[in-house]
Order: structure tokens, then sequence, then C-alpha cells
């Protein structure tokens, strides 16, 4: 799970590992393959870091921090 920023300001954490794709309309539009959406306030930079650190951590076998 990596956490992100909705555009009311709210945090909120969300399953990296259904995105399948992100969009930047300028807002940032995060698409799961469930179909659904997200609109979020994190930069393109914070969400490909959050999403690397996650899978590093997923592949280094770390549950939290």
């Amino acid at each position: 799970m990596v956490e992100v920023v909705g555009i009311n300001g709210e945090a909120f954490l969300l399953n990296a590992a259904l995105i399948e794709k992100i969009e930047f309309i300028p807002e940032t539009k995060i698409t799961l393959t469930t179909g659904k959406y997200y609109l979020v306030k994190d930069t393109k930079t914070e969400l490909i870091n959050k999403v690397v650190k996650y899978n590093h951590q997923i592949i280094n076998g770390v549950v939290a921090e």
C-alpha cells in the first residue's frame, strides 16, 4: 500500500499492485485494474518513488516501516 493525498487534501492508502495507469491531466489520475480511479495531488516523481519503494519492500520481505 502507498499513501497518496486526494484532491480534497486527505491522505489515504492505495493498493499499488492494482495500478493500471497514471495520467497527468493536469491533476494526477490513478486508474486501477478494477476501472475505479482516484484524483490525487501527488506528483509524477512522488508517485514513482512511492511505488518503487513499495515494490522494493515487497521483494525484500519488509512488511511495514
